[in-house]
């Protein structure tokens, strides 16, 4: 099955991809205590991000419920450190990647017991306007929650699953995941 997702993921633009055996992230409180500085202007502000998306022992229990999944990442490759335009350009095709491929495995997938849980880089921007925390969120099964929202150090993940971070020189890697089964 992961041979099939591999080339699914590497049709749906992505750079590199990877199996994720689940056991292996470890959910850090340093990392969800770092949402607190606001730095991506997401804290307090989405569902997908703290402390919308629950609490750290909450979001442990959503990751514990999958054993495995697939580690999918989109490389940019930046004229220099201050590339902003390609940062923001592979942001968002890492964004649709992201999308295309869960459309695409929910098709070929519609039997697992349950729905894959999506996780990206950065908050979910399927809104405009998230409703938080006013209102519920309109699309539950289709948010993005972000590694870092859920305690993971991206880099640690790559490494304990065996696929790179880094790519060398003026690149930048968005990194996220889906899990399953």
């Amino acid at each position: 099955m992961f041979r099939r997702l591999k080339i699914l993921a590497l049709k749906c633009g992505f750079s590199h991809t990877g199996m994720l055996d689940v056991s292996t992230i470890r959910v850090r409180p340093e990392v969800r205590d770092a949402c607190t500085a606001d730095t991506c202007k997401a804290y307090n502000k989405t569902w997908s991000c703290p402390p919308g998306c629950g609490t750290l022992a909450e979001c442990e229990t959503k990751i514990r419920n999958y054993k495995t999944g697939i580690l999918l990442q989109t490389t940019g490759k930046l004229e220099d450190s201050l590339d902003y335009e390609m940062m923001e350009q592979t942001g968002m095709e890492h964004g649709t990647n992201l999308d295309e491929f869960t459309k695409e495995i929910k098709k070929l997938y519609p039997s697992w017991g349950k729905q894959p849980l999506v996780i990206g880089a950065g908050a979910c921007t399927r809104c405009v306007n998230c409703t938080y925390p006013g209102s519920p969120c309109r699309f539950p099964n289709d948010m993005r929650i972000s590694m870092e929202a859920l305690g993971m150090v991206i880099s640690e993940v790559c490494k304990d699953n065996n696929l790179p971070y880094y790519y060398g020189p003026n690149t930048l890697t968005y990194t996220g995941c889906i899990l399953f089964e």
